[in-house]
């Protein structure tokens, strides 16, 4: 074992006997561990429900970065090829755990929803016909909020590929945007017509084939994450018009940040102040009732 690196160490130690890849289940004892001992996750040992969903959140995600073939078996070899050793180790030396572990008021489009629970970019694990599972629900947050990772694009051209094909058309494309032109319209926000949104998506993409869009063009542009938004993510194509100074400043103050560490730092700070506010109003309950129960 001392004379393996530390991936396979790792892989080795972590994997059944009788396999050549690590299943979600080796993973747990891991996360057990981790509850137990690590500082930054004392809060959550007063209440074990969370704990479970903390750590089947960790391990979903795990595999929907690393695990590129998407069967639930993780080998050496995309071990090797993530960046997950390098999150443990860090783990194991960093006492805040939100430095290394990292979703809208129906911002979707009926469509794209449709194509998400038609089983189309991934088959749900639910046992229940027709309903996402958590696991399912963790991989669709994880697209959604991180739309420039490469699990993602692939997700999400699976979403808007009708025929299938690998591709997508000026067709397909447009078939998405139809509905967000009519909520534009609903909404009274000024109309952006397809011909202008399609050479938008053109000069963001830079395709090799002006005819179509491949996975290998959505790879190769920073900007795909967008394109899709403005096919069928409202909130997000407004917040993309009309950029918001603040989210600038905090992209070049924080360039390494992807789009998951920043919406994970957003939503932590909202759940806080949701917090703090609802600890004063009990805070301020407690007091009324004793100035009632005073007198008598």
């Amino acid at each position: 074992m001392l004379t393996m690196d530390i991936a396979t160490q790792i892989f080795t130690i972590l994997k059944q006997p009788d396999l050549k890849y690590l299943t979600q289940d080796d993973f747990k004892p891991l996360l057990q561990e981790l509850l137990a001992t690590h500082p930054g996750l004392e809060f959550l040992q007063s209440t074990p429900e969370f704990q479970e969903r903390y750590a089947e959140t960790v391990i979903y995600r795990i595999f929907y970065y690393i695990n590129r073939a998407g069967n639930g078996c993780l080998t050496l070899r995309e071990l090797k090829r993530g960046n997950l050793v390098h999150a443990m180790l860090h783990a194991d030396e960093e006492d805040d755990i939100n430095k290394v572990l990292r979703y809208s008021n129906h911002a979707l489009t009926y469509r794209i929803v449709d194509r998400i629970f038609s089983q189309v970019p991934r088959k749900f694990t639910s046992k229940v016909e027709g309903k996402m599972g958590y696991e399912d629900f963790v991989y669709f947050i994880l697209a959604e909020e991180d739309k420039s990772s490469e699990p993602s694009l692939e997700y999400w051209l699976k979403c808007i590929d009708l025929d299938g094909n690998g591709v997508l058309t000026r067709n397909e494309m447009q078939f998405f945007y139809e509905e967000q032109l009519h909520r534009m319209e609903c909404m009274a926000q000024e109309p952006v017509f397809f011909e202008d949104i399609l050479c938008q998506i053109m000069d963001m993409i830079k395709p090799e084939d002006d005819s179509c869009i491949t996975l290998r063009d959505l790879k190769g542009s920073k900007l795909s994450g967008n394109a899709f938004n403005i096919l069928f993510n409202l909130n997000k194509f407004m917040a993309f018009e009309s950029r918001d100074p603040f989210l600038i400043r905090q992209e070049r103050e924080n360039p390494t940040l992807t789009e998951w560490d920043r919406f994970a730092h957003r939503e932590y700070i909202r759940l806080s102040m949701e917090e703090d506010v609802e600890d004063a109003s009990n805070g301020s309950a407690e007091v009324w009732d004793e100035s009632l129960e005073a007198p008598f």
